[in-house]
């Protein structure tokens, strides 16, 4: 999600982003649900698993955006009324996670959505975005918003459109990205 727009350099690539809408609260057409997920908000901000969320989730496509953030930053966009964090957890072990964002405009962004990859393709992508929209429009949302790009996991456009999602606008453009993603940290793949 905001991993499409790359600052590093490295290869030429075409990136195509998506950005998809719903515009009332019956537009969502929620996934089958995965009793082992549980979904609780992160209420107090926490830059470190703010931290965490991002790269452990994004560090396998090329989310980039955050990763020179201080600790200070961090901390200024999580301490913030219109910022919510949702993580789901299997266990009691990190699964996943949401971050909504509410704008002037009356609209909440899904900001970031994902899952770590050991959790990917037991099915509760679907449920944890189901959760993550249904809390989007519990904060008084005009609408719900978010954007995807091929740089993000293979199957999230799918998700998304499954849900309930609808493009609105498409746009591809070249993109100078590194020669592999950042992973979560430097050395965590062999």
């Amino acid at each position: 999600m905001r991993g499409c727009w790359p600052t590093l350099a490295g290869m030429d690539a075409e990136v195509t982003t998506w950005w998809l809408e719903q515009r009332a609260p019956e537009q969502l057409r929620p996934a089958r649900a995965a009793a082992e997920l549980v979904v609780t908000r992160a209420e107090l901000p926490s830059p470190q698993l703010g931290r965490f969320l991002y790269t452990a989730v994004g560090g396998d496509w090329y989310w980039s955006g955050r990763l020179g953030w201080s600790y200070e930053r961090w901390l200024a966009h999580l301490d913030r009324p219109e910022v919510q964090t949702w993580v789901g957890a299997v266990q009691g072990t990190p699964a996943g996670y949401v971050e909504l964002e509410r704008h002037p405009d009356s609209g909440v962004e899904l900001v970031c959505f994902g899952l770590l990859p050991e959790f990917v393709g037991r099915g509760l992508g679907g449920h944890l975005l189901t959760e993550g929209v249904r809390r989007a429009w519990a904060m008084g949302a005009g609408w719900v918003w978010l954007h995807t790009c091929t740089l993000d996991g293979p199957h999230a456009l799918a998700n998304y459109q499954a849900r309930g999602f609808r493009v609105v606008r498409r746009e591809t453009r070249p993109q100078r990205l590194p020669d592999a993603p950042p992973g979560p940290w430097p050395g965590a793949r062999p």
